[in-house]
C-alpha cells in the first residue's frame, strides 16, 4: 500500500514537473518568436554595390537600391528645399530621367510641419514623387541662418523666418521630422562651421557632430524603411578628418557623407579634404560630397572617389538666365543672343534645346517666369548627363581620357586651374 501510494506520488511530480519545463520550452519559443518578428523583414532599404572601378583613379561606377528606386552612381542630386524643385513638375524631372532629389528638413518641418506630413503619408506622396529621396539634416542652416540660431550642446535653437517664433532642433527632433518626411536616406543633425573658421571650435564641432550622430541612432524610429547617413566634420584640419572618419565608421552606417565644405576655403583646401576622406571611409558604402555642383567640380571629385552630390546650382543660376554647358555658363541676358537662333547646345536633346533657340530665351529671361522653367530643363539635363557620361566611361575604363577631353574643352580659352591639375594628378591623371 505504501509502495502504491509512493508511485502516485511520484508520477504526480513527474507531471507538475514535465509541464513547467513545457511551459519554459513554450515561453521561449514564445520569446525567440517575438525576438525574430521585431527584426525588420526582407533586404535592407540601402544596398550598394560596386559594379566598376576606374583603373587609373578612384572614380567608381555602383548602384544603390533602395526602397523607391535604384539609384546609379556616381549621381547628381537636385535639390527640391520645399519639397519641389524651383520651376519644374515633378513629371518633367522624371523625364529628365532623376532617380534621387532633395528636400530640406528644416524648412519642411516648419513648414508644412509633422502633422501634415504623418496625416499624407510622408512626403513622397504629399509631392507626387515616386522615385527615391534625401533629406538634409537642418544642420546647414546653423551656418545659412546664423544670425537666427544659437547652439549648445542640447541642439541648435532657431527663430523662424516665417513668424518669427522660437525653436529648437534637436538630433531627436530631426530625426522626428525625417521619420515624418519618409525620405529613403536622412542625415544625421551635425554641429556645421564655416570652413574658413579657426580654433578650438572645428574640433569641439567634430566631436560634438560624432555625440550628435549617436543620439540620432537612438531616436531613428524607421530603420528598417530609411537609412541615416553620418557626416564627416573637422574643418580643414586632416587629423580631425581622420578622428572623425575613425569614429563614424564604427557606427558601420549604410552611407557616409563629407560635410563642411563649399564654405569659403581655397580650392586647394577643397580637393585636398575630398581626397582625404574618400581615402578614409569604407569602400563597400556609398560617399556622399554635400554641396558641390560646378560641372569642373563635379568631374575631379568623382576621379577622387566621390559617389554622390547635390547643389541649389542648376536651379538657382537658371533664375538669373544662365544656362550650363560645357565650355560654363552661359549667360543669356547678353545682347550677343538677341538674333541668334541656335539652341543653348546643339549636343543636347533636352526639350529645352529641342524647342528653344537663344534668341527667344534672350527675349524672355528675368522678366518671364517661364524662363526659369524651362533653363533649369535644361540646366538639370545636363548635370545629369554629364554624370551618365562619367558613369559610362568609367565603364569601359576610358575614365581619364574623358576628364582630359572635358577639361581641354571647359577650359578651352583659358588655362585649366592649377588646383584641378593639381586634383587629377594625385590620382594619376596628368593634364
Amino acid at each position: 500500500m505504501r509502495m502504491l501510494l509512493l508511485r502516485s506520488v511520484l508520477f504526480l511530480q513527474s507531471q507538475q514537473i514535465s509541464l513547467q519545463v513545457r511551459k519554459i520550452v513554450a515561453t521561449n519559443c514564445e520569446t525567440t518568436i517575438m525576438a525574430s518578428a521585431s527584426q525588420p523583414d526582407g533586404d535592407p532599404p540601402l544596398r550598394y554595390r560596386v559594379e566598376a572601378k576606374c583603373s587609373t583613379t578612384k572614380a567608381r561606377v555602383g548602384v544603390m537600391s533602395l526602397r523607391h528606386s535604384d539609384v546609379d552612381t556616381p549621381v547628381f542630386m537636385p535639390v527640391g528645399t520645399q519639397g519641389t524643385l524651383k520651376g519644374l513638375l515633378p513629371d518633367q524631372i522624371l523625364d529628365l530621367g532623376c532617380q534621387i532629389m532633395l528636400g530640406n528638413t528644416y524648412h519642411l518641418g516648419m513648414r508644412p510641419g509633422t502633422e501634415v506630413l504623418k496625416k499624407v503619408g510622408g512626403l513622397h506622396k504629399f509631392m507626387g514623387w515616386p522615385k527615391a529621396l534625401l533629406t538634409d539634416s537642418g544642420g546647414f542652416q546653423m551656418v545659412s541662418l546664423l544670425q537666427l540660431a544659437e547652439i549648445t550642446e542640447e541642439g541648435v535653437k532657431f527663430e523662424s523666418p516665417y513668424d518669427k517664433s522660437q525653436s529648437m532642433l534637436t538630433p531627436e527632433r530631426s530625426m522626428e521630422i525625417q521619420n515624418a518626411i519618409g525620405a529613403d536616406i536622412m542625415m544625421q543633425l551635425d554641429d556645421v562651421v564655416k570652413t574658413t573658421t579657426t580654433g578650438p571650435r572645428v574640433e569641439e564641432a567634430m566631436h560634438r557632430t560624432i555625440r550628435w550622430l549617436d543620439r540620432s541612432i537612438s531616436a531613428h524610429a524607421r530603420d528598417d524603411e530609411q537609412s541615416i547617413f553620418p557626416i564627416v566634420q573637422g574643418g580643414l584640419q586632416p587629423e580631425l578628418r581622420k578622428i572623425c572618419a575613425a569614429e563614424l565608421a564604427k557606427r558601420n552606417t549604410r552611407g557616409y557623407a563629407v560635410g563642411g565644405l563649399s564654405g569659403g576655403e581655397s580650392k586647394d583646401e577643397f580637393w585636398k579634404t575630398v581626397h582625404l576622406c574618400t581615402d578614409l571611409l569604407p569602400e563597400n558604402k556609398p560617399r556622399y560630397l554635400m554641396g558641390v555642383g560646378f560641372a569642373a567640380d563635379l568631374v575631379v571629385c568623382v576621379a577622387l572617389g566621390i559617389d554622390m552630390f547635390d547643389c541649389v546650382y542648376p536651379t538657382r543660376t537658371a533664375r538669373f538666365g544662365c544656362a550650363l554647358t560645357r565650355r560654363g555658363q552661359m549667360n543669356l541676358k547678353q545682347q550677343s543672343f538677341k538674333t541668334d537662333m541656335r539652341p543653348i547646345d546643339e549636343t543636347c536633346d533636352c526639350s529645352t534645346c529641342k524647342g528653344y533657340t537663344r534668341s527667344y530665351l534672350h527675349h524672355i529671361v528675368t522678366i518671364e517666369p517661364v524662363a526659369c522653367s524651362i533653363i533649369s530643363i535644361h540646366n538639370v539635363a545636363f548635370q545629369l548627363k554629364l554624370m551618365n557620361e562619367m558613369r559610362e566611361h568609367i565603364k569601359a575604363d576610358t575614365f581619364p581620357q574623358f576628364v582630359e577631353s572635358y577639361m581641354k574643352e571647359r577650359f578651352s580659352d583659358e588655362q585649366i586651374p592649377q588646383w584641378i591639375v593639381d586634383a587629377l594628378a594625385a590620382v594619376n591623371i596628368q593634364l
